[in-house]
């Protein structure tokens, strides 16, 4: 079943349960299509438009542990460790962790309200793993031109749990490709970094912004550095606006940075700001993403 909310300024769709089975992101409240009725602009592409490519992302989609899942360094080749969101994964030799390697899966529980026609409610139920045990709780609300997702994390084991969230935002604003129309704008000057040579060569810095001299014909990546609570003192975190199509989308959230990347394709621009969780046993605890969908 799938799942929508509405309101008189957005439309919020939802995956259907079962349309994302991988590994890697969230499978509550995994949200594929964002509709400003004000100009009725469109906002989430997915990952790749080529059927069977990538990692199945699309729209507004979250990940726990892209580089650290809780659990996975003192497992034992064959043993399970948890992937919040998603499942147990089994380890299946000594390399470190990849987020796109097919690891088996034994998914959570998860159960899905809708309270009212603008408020959603997922739950991702504990399962108990070698001291690890953690309930998910997320709800997704619209307000205004406001989207707006609360998480919950309670530890229930007997570890603490220690990793990082982010939400990978697929953009495409319109459908347009990514190209001049675009500018990605922070509220500090960027100190970009790559790591691997030739990943921005179709993108300019300008003190706070990002820009596309042509039209986008390969894959770019970047991290900023800077200090994370420099990051946004002016209340918002990032902007992407389409000059074209006169709309764009902004990230308001005031939860603490631990760092941001920027991922795109010819069709998608991703910015990526990473929070750090540290819950231990017994404890919980909870942040939100607001997004702010508008027209100029």
């Amino acid at each position: 079943m799938s799942y929508q909310l509405k309101n008189d300024h957005l439309i919020v769709d939802f995956a259907e349960q079962g349309f994302y089975q991988g590994k890697r992101f969230d499978w509550s409240g995994f949200i594929t299509g964002v509709t400003l009725r004000q100009g009725n602009h469109s906002f989430c592409v997915p990952e790749s438009l080529v059927p069977g490519l990538g990692t199945g992302g699309a729209g507004l989609c979250n990940e726990f542990g892209i580089a650290d899942p809780i659990g996975y360094e003192d497992a034992q080749v064959g043993e399970l460790f948890p992937k919040l969101g998603v499942g147990l994964l089994t380890r299946v030799d000594e390399e470190a962790y990849q987020f796109h390697k097919q690891y088996p899966l034994i998914p959570f529980l998860q159960e899905v309200r809708q309270e009212s026609p603008s408020n959603l409610c997922y739950t991702v139920f504990p399962e108990e793993c070698r001291g690890y045990a953690v309930r998910l709780e997320k709800q997704i609300r619209i307000e205004d031109n406001l989207l707006i997702v609360d998480y919950t994390l309670q530890n229930e084991g007997s570890k603490p749990i220690s990793t990082k969230e982010y939400n990978h935002n697929f953009l495409g604003i319109d459908g347009q490709g990514v190209g001049p129309a675009y500018t990605l704008k922070f509220p500090f000057e960027l100190v970009p970094e790559v790591d691997e040579e030739g990943s921005m060569d179709s993108l300019s810095f300008h003190g706070s912004e990002v820009n596309w001299s042509g039209a986008q014909d390969s894959w770019f990546y970047f991290r900023l550095q800077g200090e994370a609570q420099a990051y946004h003192p002016q209340g918002w975190i990032w902007e992407l606006y389409n000059h074209e199509s006169r709309a764009g989308v902004r990230e308001i959230s005031t939860y603490p940075v631990d760092s941001i990347a920027v991922w795109g394709e010819k069709h998608v621009i991703s910015p990526e700001i990473f929070i750090k969780l540290n819950v231990a046993p017994g404890e919980s605890y909870s942040w939100s993403r607001i997004y702010e969908f508008f027209t100029k």
